[in-house]
């Protein structure tokens, strides 16, 4: 008889965003007369595909349109251009990844449950929290022994590794989501010299390195000397280049990444050759303006608005005295509840006195409670009302 994969079983219900839909629902149909919501939750884009992307989508789709340039399946590991493209970048920024080291996704949230082919059942993950649920998740489903390892305001939501803690697979999300805490370079040098001691791998989530305004945080693992033995970087345009709905992203494994005399990165262009067929030929063009000069200007302009929506919440936050941190690296606020609120407590009383729709922090890990999380990514106008409905109502508790 055909055993299911019972992990399946030990997930918890993924109750966040629908309680949170769920929530603002049965509000609305309470409250007809109320005409607008203010939504600083889903960490969604509002702003569209810039004009250098949108032109490099329109000329491949009439490349397919003619049979001299029609393409058909592309490499499973990504076309060429693109992974040249995506290795300059990094050139110009000081860090040595070759086109061979880039691997071409369908977006970061794939990858990083997909990069788990890679590693043995029996291996432990550790995970940072508050963190992104489908960190646990992910390795839940693998039946996978999970270390969660707490932050909190004394590290900043960015600690130092544990010495007493020996771990396999080491998640490290930088800026992060949901606290838009960033990891220091002294940091990251010390989760490197850990996992080189221990030979355990990082996965580095840089999913959000764009929004990095600080000099001395680095916005790629690689750039601390001694990660390329012991790190892979998954990575997204999602937010840096708004693909939320478009879906691409790219990891990076360097050859010099072996444990017990295999290579993950030949591991993982086995994987790709075996499990896909490549990603669209329209969408890797599209993903290759990104990298052009014309196209790093568009998106830092979008990124721009995202950072000013950060500067009005936090200014509101201020004014009001709030506890909290990320926004200026990062498009996200993570603000510790008031009046020793829980989570969904607060959720409540945003939703019911001033219909600000945000996200309970409890839905990040235990440690999340009592914790509440903007997201930068909406309509300034919006975004500006939101803010000053806030700092009024915590004014006046």
């Amino acid at each position: 008889m055909l055993t299911p994969n019972m992990n399946y079983a030990r997930l918890k219900e993924s109750y966040l965003f629908y309680n949170i839909s769920k929530k603002t629902e049965a509000y609305l149909k309470q409250n007809v007369l109320v005409q607008k919501l203010y939504r600083l939750g889903i960490g969604d884009v509002s702003l569209p595909l810039c004009s250098a992307v949108i032109t490099a989508l329109h000329g491949a789709v009439d490349d397919q349109s003619k049979k001299e340039s029609f393409n058909g399946y592309m490499p499973e590991c990504g076309a060429p251009f693109l992974r040249e493209a995506i290795s300059r970048h990094y050139e110009k920024r000081g860090v040595n990844i070759s086109a061979e080291e880039v691997f071409v996704s369908s977006g970061a949230s794939d990858e990083l449950g997909d990069i788990l082919d890679l590693f043995d059942r029996d291996n432990s993950a550790l995970i940072i929290e508050p963190a992104y649920p489908a960190y646990v998740d992910a390795n839940i489903i693998e039946g996978r022994e999970i270390i969660h390892l707490p932050s909190n305001e004394a590290d900043g939501f960015a600690p130092y590794p544990d010495e007493n803690i020996n771990a396999d697979i080491i998640y490290i999300c930088s800026p992060n989501n949901p606290t838009g805490a960033v990891f220091t370079r002294d940091k990251l040098k010390a989760w490197v010299d850990y996992a080189n001691r221990n030979s355990s791998v990082i996965l580095f989530d840089a999913a959000y390195e764009a929004f990095i305004e600080e000099e001395d945080i680095p916005h790629s693992i690689f750039e601390i000397k001694g990660a390329r033995t012991c790190a892979v970087e998954i990575c997204s345009l999602s937010k840096t280049a708004g693909f939320t709905g478009t879906r691409l992203g790219y990891t990076l494994i360097p050859k010099e990444l072996e444990r017990n005399g295999m290579s993950l990165n030949a591991m993982w262009v086995r994987n790709r050759t075996t499990k896909t067929n490549g990603i669209s030929y329209i969408l890797q063009r599209g993903a290759a303006a990104v990298f052009t000069d014309e196209g790093q200007r568009e998106i830092k302009e979008n990124i721009a608005v995202y950072k000013e929506n950060a500067k009005v919440l936090m200014k509101a936050l201020d004014s009001a005295g709030a506890q909290y941190c990320g926004g200026k690296n990062a498009p996200y606020i993570w603000l510790k509840c008031p009046k020793g609120m829980g989570s969904w407590e607060f959720f409540d009383l945003l939703l019911n006195e001033i219909q600000v729709v945000g996200t309970p922090g409890a839905g990040f890990g235990e440690v999340g409670d009592g914790y509440f999380r903007f997201t930068t990514f909406g309509d300034p106008g919006d975004t500006r009302i939101a803010a000053e409905k806030i700092a009024e109502l915590l004014k006046r508790i």
